[in-house]
């Protein structure tokens, strides 16, 4: 019965309201007064807890795991704040690692069912409302917040935290955030606080004049990661990833936190306990090796090929899945010719259909990924490396093991 209840409140929520991970722009409602609004009517204050806030088009939700693991390491009670799910909402809200209980949905979804609020409220609205609901039950020491889309207009800029960090900036969700880097990074840039720290991880001349004049004008500190002290040696990291702990070990410093070596290898090593961490450059299988990665626009596939590559020591095969909204041309022309490349439309009704990858000239074209990946496996010899990359929602079909 408790089961069925939770599921009845999850597709309340996603009914009720539209989610960008079910529906795409139409779900997108950007601008803060109904988060106050809704904030105001729950009896919430986001002042409460210590903040730690993320924006950035890729890294977000690496920086955010590696922040919160570290955190935790250092004996905190910590509270994590990220979007989208894979397999379960649940999964979106956690504390120490635990997924937010099925009860608690519950409860918080017919308390405000009871309210009778005219709110219209998003869907993002209303879970980012619960998760703050949440961890202010558990008394957390800190909490770990990822914006959803954006930053200026993100309903989780409500909050006023101990550091801000902007991740990357690239082009992905044009059609809200502007066309340019430089248009983006301004939005990005609305996370930026009066007098409060910011950390940027990854920057480019017109971007990083963007930074350093809104936080000039917010007299907001401002640090670059690339400045920051050499990380710990021996630390499995490559590449972006590197980049992206870096930024997250340097937020923590600027906020007096001392982190030492001992405990960013632990955070490393306890990483997807501590956050359920999952899906980025992740090792799913060996022999054939098949990683899993949720790059999804050019940016990120352009920083994860150099290290897929570098781990393929026999043929390439690339399963890859996109949105219908994404641009899928520019990604599939950065594959490398030599690779064996594969469509896959994924269950989530926001997948690139049958006649969608045709149109893009696909040869091989797959409509399940479970069955993909046992072809796909029938033609690799044991050197060979399959890639599973693209969105979130193709992951979410993976079999469950």
């Amino acid at each position: 019965m408790h089961k069925s209840a939770y599921q009845t409140c999850v597709n309340w929520l996603f009914e009720r309201f539209p989610s960008y991970q079910n529906v795409g722009a139409e779900a997108y409602k950007p601008g803060l007064e109904r988060v106050f609004e809704l904030l105001d009517i729950l009896q919430i204050d986001p002042k409460k807890i210590p903040a730690i806030h993320i924006a950035g088009t890729n890294g977000k939700g690496s920086t955010a795991a590696y922040c919160a693991s570290m955190l935790q390491e250092s004996g905190l009670k910590v509270g994590l704040f990220t979007s989208p799910h894979i397999f379960d909402f649940s999964e979106r809200i956690r504390v120490n690692g635990c997924p937010i209980t099925q009860s608690y949905v519950i409860d918080f979804c017919t308390g405000f069912q009871n309210l009778n609020s005219t709110i219209e409220a998003s869907f993002f609205e209303l879970t980012f409302a619960m998760a703050l609901a949440y961890f202010q039950e558990q008394d957390c020491d800190y909490i770990v917040i990822e914006t959803g889309l954006g930053g200026r207009l993100d309903a989780t800029n409500i909050i006023n935290p101990k550091v801000s960090i902007i991740t990357t900036i690239g082009l992905d969700h044009q059609e809200f955030l502007g066309n340019t880097l430089e248009a983006i990074a301004g939005e990005k840039a609305g996370i930026i606080k009066a007098e409060t720290p910011v950390v940027i991880g990854e920057t480019s001349p017109a971007t990083r004049f963007i930074f350093e004049q809104q936080s000039s004008v917010l007299n907001a500190p401002i640090y670059f990661a690339e400045n920051g002290k050499q990380l710990t040696e021996n630390l499995p990291l490559s590449g972006y990833q590197a980049t992206n702990f870096k930024t997250a070990l340097m937020a923590l410093e600027v906020i007096g936190l001392d982190i030492l070596p001992q405990t960013q290898i632990t955070a490393l090593e306890n990483l997807q306990r501590n956050t359920g961490f999952f899906g980025r450059l992740e090792t799913w299988q060996h022999a054939p090796k098949i990683i899993l990665d949720v790059s999804h626009n050019p940016a990120g596939i352009a920083a994860t090929l150099p290290l897929i590559e570098k781990e393929c020591k026999g043929q390439l095969f690339i399963l890859y899945g996109a949105s219908k909204d994404k641009d899928a041309l520019e990604i599939l022309e950065s594959f490398p010719k030599h690779a064996h490349v594969a469509a896959c439309v994924f269950r989530n009704p926001r997948s690139k259909n049958l006649s969608d990858w045709q149109s893009l000239g696909i040869q091989t074209i797959f409509e399940d990924l479970p069955f993909a990946i046992s072809e796909t496996k029938n033609k690799m010899q044991a050197q060979d490396l399959l890639w599973i990359t693209g969105s979130f929602f193709l992951l979410a079909d993976l079999p469950q093991r």
